[in-house]
């Protein structure tokens, strides 16, 4: 029986390995263009994937950096990111039996994404990699209450490398 404290790489992180150019919008009127790239790539033994961020959410630049693949106690991982304002943020990653992608955490994820008007307690994000792994998906939608979602921001990204 193997031993419950070892852990062993998991190779579904590896699906969103490389390099993508990103294209999307914050939903809203005006909608609010973002354009950029994102790496992902596997740190060596395949338990961490670090994920570069650089895009443009409407006129304000925004670099980050994420290591995802701590575990989190609850089957799932922690993505921790840090950007280029000084934020740090915290979001859990479930990865379901169709490797869709879960990411979900508080409402102080992506700053530069939000909207004034809009008060937000919770995001969720849903990112399907394509079958060719040629292109991925990711719809963010936000709560005010936890309870009822609305629709945030639609993100495209098209493989690179």
């Amino acid at each position: 029986m193997p031993d419950p404290e070892v852990r062993t790489p998991d190779d579904r992180l590896s699906a969103i390995a490389g390099r993508w150019q990103t294209s999307g919008h914050v939903i809203g009127e005006p909608p609010i263009p973002v354009v950029g790239t994102d790496i992902y790539e596997v740190l060596p033994g395949g338990y961490f994937l670090v994920h570069h961020v650089d895009v443009a959410v409407g006129d304000q630049h925004v670099r980050a950096i994420e290591v995802i693949g701590e575990p989190d106690g609850e089957g799932g991982y922690l993505a921790r990111s840090f950007d280029s304002q000084g934020n740090a943020e915290l979001l859990h990653l479930t990865i379901d039996k169709a490797g869709i992608f879960h990411f979900a955490g508080g409402g102080d994820i992506a700053p530069a994404a939000r909207r004034k008007n809009a008060p937000t307690a919770r995001v969720r994000s849903t990112l399907s990699i394509a079958g060719n792994r040629s292109s991925m998906t990711a719809r963010w939608e936000r709560s005010d209450d936890g309870t009822t979602w609305h629709p945030w921001m639609d993100i495209a990204f098209a493989r690179r490398e």
